[in-house]
């Protein structure tokens, strides 16, 4: 009888340990502490500029481009030409303060001499208008290119003069560089004209342009 007790008391002893030890297998694991990241995000956000990171810059200015119509072969200018020039002055371009290159352009009738003093006199009235205007002349730069840069063909198929196409010939091309962009190199064509355009011989005290459109 006694071991009969004895044997039921360590079999209770037995199972109480087991049901200890399956309790201990079942603790739940402890959840990781939250990092500064894992909490809720704000909808304002901070400037990333604040904390050192790259923004995307502003767009660059472009350069402004416009063509002046002196078709009437004359280096006045006209009403249009004067109101589009208005405008040019008031452009942001203008106001960020790079060079402004004013190129002359003629037609193919005359002598190339003719044809180089008629555009230059051209670029030279646009420079004035726009130095009248308050614009720096040192900021104007005049090139004269004669006939060399046609937009239109200054004559037909059967060699008769293209006067619409020499109407378009006559012309300025302004353009306005920002900034950024005053330092730019000369293209080719630029730098060959200068010492052409210093060469030509002025023109004599009195003598008046010619009316022929060139």
């Amino acid at each position: 009888m006694k071991q009969a007790i004895k044997l039921g008391a360590s079999m209770m002893l037995m199972a109480g340990t087991m049901v200890l030890a399956s309790c201990k297998g079942q603790e739940e694991v402890p959840e990781p502490e939250p990092t500064p990241t894992d909490g809720p995000r704000s909808i304002f956000q901070e400037d990333p500029a604040q904390k050192g990171e790259s923004v995307i810059p502003a767009p660059t200015l472009p350069p402004l481009e416009t063509t002046l119509s002196f078709a009437d072969g004359t280096p006045e200018l006209t009403e249009a030409v004067s109101a589009e020039l208005a405008t040019l002055i008031e452009s942001p371009q203008v106001e960020a303060g790079g060079s402004i290159i004013v190129r002359g352009h003629s037609d193919s009738d005359g002598t190339d001499e003719a044809n180089l003093n008629a555009s230059r006199e051209r670029a030279e009235a646009v420079r004035d208008f726009l130095v009248e205007a308050g614009i720096a002349q040192e900021r104007i730069e005049v090139i004269a290119f004669g006939e060399q840069n046609p937009v239109e063909p200054n004559a037909l198929p059967d060699g008769s003069p293209n006067e619409e196409g020499r109407a378009a010939n006559r012309r300025v091309e302004v353009t306005v560089e920002t900034g950024q962009q005053a330092g730019r190199e000369q293209t080719l064509i630029e730098t060959l004209s200068e010492p052409e355009a210093a060469e030509a011989p002025s023109a004599s005290p009195g003598s008046k342009p010619s009316p022929r459109a060139q």
